[in-house]
């Protein structure tokens, strides 16, 4: 079982974010030879997984995004 992706991580830049690893960084442990893979929210903003399809099951509903579709006056 592949394990759960975070939403918004407290510190994304540290972390390879293109595998199931997360691996460090600076020991990137694929071996492909290319650099870090970011996270959707370093390049797409905090709210990333509420646009496009990702396939994730996202259950927990923020007062924030309770804010989201109201219009403001």
């Amino acid at each position: 079982m592949a394990k759960k992706f975070p939403l918004n991580p407290k510190h994304p830049e540290r972390i390879c974010w293109g595998c199931d690893r997360y691996c460090p960084w600076d020991s990137l442990g694929c071996g492909n030879g290319s650099g870090r893979t970011q996270h959707p929210a370093e390049l797409l903003g905090e709210d990333w997984y509420r646009h496009g399809d990702w396939g994730l099951d996202v259950d927990e509903e923020t007062p924030a995004d309770a804010d989201a579709g109201e219009v403001k006056k």
